[in-house]
């Protein structure tokens, strides 16, 4: 099938005007960067995200060394304009720092929505503080910016990051998942939006705000991972997930919320497990089914 040259331009002018679009907007996060004092990325659902993975720490989980990606990821993200912003964000910190970083981050507005574990057995302690606010962007940017300058949170680096190869059958765990995940610098993380819309303060929450089930895969050896993330789910399905979960060798470390007014309830389940890699993304399909999960 042929297409006409006017139908053709109007189709690169389209795409012109959407990748035009895309570097203005983000261009508008520039002040938050700048109070942040770290580069943020636009993200596909309209949240402008800031990574700070805790790269200082040497954790280990029930004997597995793990990487920053697979659960020691602090991250916070931005919706809205400068003025009237919503913002969230889960801080990986040690115990020593939960104290002094609650109390910088009251005193610059920003509500804590959550305290706890995510994983167990693992040495340092880990803790993890669920962080929201609303209002100036820059201003909130400056908070929590200030609150992590108490933590041993690494400055963001210019360097490149060294390539590594995952190590795992991506194609085979695609097929078993029944999603298709990305490689981020040797973990392979996957993402399943939730199928309804999630809303806090009658504002809308993109998936890429913490509302998204968080699957991450670690390369272990010899085609096993260490897996781990988060289900999001409502009340009638955190039991059923349970189950599926446990009768696939996986097991539950958490179960409690993140947040505080969302709309519908959320409750969010962490797992762990270190087997064959495509096993588990069975197993973790066959939780999925017992959720309303995007297909």
């Amino acid at each position: 099938m042929r297409f006409k040259p006017a139908f053709l331009a109007l189709i690169a002018i389209s795409m012109l005007s959407l990748s035009i679009w895309a570097q203005q907007d983000a261009s508008s996060w520039r002040p938050v960067e700048t109070s942040f004092g770290r580069s943020g990325k636009l993200q596909p659902d309209g949240a402008f995200k800031f990574s700070m993975p805790r790269k200082d720490l040497n954790v280990t989980v029930a004997g597995t060394a793990i990487k920053p990606g697979l659960a020691l990821g602090s991250w916070v993200a931005f919706k809205g304009d400068g003025g009237n912003s919503m913002a969230m964000g889960d801080l990986v910190l040690i115990e020593s720092e939960v104290e002094p970083v609650m109390l910088k981050l009251q005193q610059g507005g920003v509500d804590i929505t959550a305290l706890h574990n995510h994983v167990l057995n693992e040495s340092p302690r880990v803790m993890y503080m669920h962080i929201s606010g609303h209002g100036n962007a820059t201003k909130l940017a400056q908070a929590i910016q200030d609150a992590l300058a108490l933590t041993k949170t690494p400055a963001e680096s210019t360097a490149p990051a060294a390539t590594q190869k995952i190590d795992l059958n991506t194609d085979q765990i695609d097929q078993a998942l029944g999603h298709k995940g990305k490689d981020n610098n040797g973990i392979y993380q996957v993402s399943v939006p939730r199928g309804e819309t999630i809303k806090e303060g009658g504002m809308e929450i993109p998936p890429s705000m913490g509302v998204a089930t968080a699957i991450n895969f670690q390369p272990t050896g010899a085609g096993k991972a260490a897996i781990t993330g988060d289900f999001v789910l409502i009340a009638s399905e955190v039991n059923p997930v349970i189950a599926a979960l446990r009768a696939n060798g996986i097991e539950v470390t958490a179960l409690h919320s993140h947040m505080l007014d969302e709309e519908p309830r959320l409750f969010f389940m962490h797992f762990w497990a270190n087997d064959d890699a495509v096993k588990l993304a069975r197993g973790l399909n066959l939780a999925l089914d017992k959720t309303n999960s995007k297909k």
